[in-house]
């Protein structure tokens, strides 16, 4: 098959070829691209028409890699390639609400088509940023991310059903130069909290690494934000899954409380849904994690949300205005969490930042 570069690429052809192994006997003779949004990568949604449907949705979400010059970056990560890998084969045997995924093409060189279940059509809400996951949806989706966590508690059971998913080796390449251009461009906007943990980042970034890989092993969503989850009449469903990897199970819980409730939500119910999460390992017999621990853990990934808000201090002149809403509700939940949770006093009683 030959890849579409943009959605406008994907012909009848193309998407009957796609579409076969699903709906077998399916015949598409037209594709409207009613809707379109660079992202990380390109989104679009598609208007199909059949000639025989076979069951085949009318509506589809088509993820592609972007077409602007962070094309090759973004092939290079994996994320794509991985996402499409999860939705093939990972999330057909687990019990988290993720997107139906009617097409997962991967090459070997890292490209990949998604073509997955249209949200809209379905009649699930996708946040614009401003709205978060209410503290009882926000119960569910911990105890959805918890048995996930303790499904792949077992490195043997990891190596045995995803052995591709592997620990996630960041480096400060991506997020340092845009970090330190928020610094000195921006630092009217930034907190004293927020500048002191991105300095520590640049400064002390393995160190920082290995802090937040510490605890019990399993496969994790790894980007659980707003902007990642959708609410299925008051469900959370899991989006773009193109960071999973293996690290601890803090990372999810404590990033979805900081970075998808909302900041008064969080402050009101995060110690009672850090001991719910811990009680559904406890019961299933997971590796243990004491409260203490839990907490400690908590704060300390509270400092990954400088990192994750390096593309946002960049504060890019011509931004649309649905990304500039999103992007200023972002920033406001990251560093709400900074201070709460005192993240860099956290980090300081780890060891970093006392040389």
């Amino acid at each position: 098959m030959n890849w579409p570069t943009t959605a406008d690429d994907i012909t009848p052809e193309w998407l009957t070829t796609a579409l076969a192994p699903r709906y077998p006997g399916v015949e598409v003779y037209a594709i409207e691209v009613v809707e379109r949004h660079d992202l990380t990568n390109a989104h679009a949604r598609l208007r199909v028409s059949y000639h025989d449907g076979n069951g085949a949705p009318e509506m589809l979400f088509c993820k592609l890699p972007p077409t602007d010059e962070r094309r090759d970056q973004i092939i290079a990560t994996g994320m794509g390639w991985r996402e499409a890998r999860f939705y093939a084969e990972m999330a057909p045997s687990i019990a988290l609400r993720v997107p139906d995924a009617h097409v997962t093409l991967t090459a070997d060189d890292g490209m990949f088509a998604i073509l997955l279940e249209d949200l809209v059509t379905t009649g699930c809400e996708v946040s614009d940023g401003t709205w978060t996951i209410p503290a009882d949806a926000a119960a569910g989706a911990i105890e959805d991310l918890a048995a996930l966590h303790i499904r792949y508690d077992d490195a043997v059971r990891r190596a045995a059903e995803a052995p591709w998913v592997q620990v996630s080796r960041p480096t400060s390449d991506y997020a340092a130069p845009m970090l330190r251009f928020g610094i000195e461009h921006h630092r009217d906007r930034l907190t004293n909290a927020f500048v002191e943990i991105a300095e520590l980042y640049l400064d002390q970034h393995d160190e920082l690494q290995r802090l937040w890989h510490e605890g019990p092993p399993t496969i994790i969503h790894g980007d659980v934000h707003i902007g990642n989850l959708f609410l299925d009449h008051g469900r959370v469903g899991f989006l773009d899954w193109g960071i999973i990897n293996v690290n601890t199970p803090m990372r999810d819980i404590s990033y979805l409380m900081t970075m998808a409730m909302s900041i008064e939500d969080r402050r009101a119910h995060e110690r009672d849904l850090l001991r719910l999460y811990l009680d559904v390992r406890k019961v299933a017999g997971a590796t243990e994690i004491t409260f203490a621990d839990a907490w400690r853990a908590h704060r300390i990934h509270a400092a990954y949300n400088v990192t994750a808000s390096c593309q946002v201090v960049t504060f890019p002149a011509g931004m649309s205005e649905r990304r500039r809403v999103f992007a200023d509700a972002f920033l406001a939940r990251a560093q709400a969490s900074l201070d709460d949770l005192d993240a860099l006093g956290a980090l300081r009683d780890a060891g970093l930042g006392n040389r």
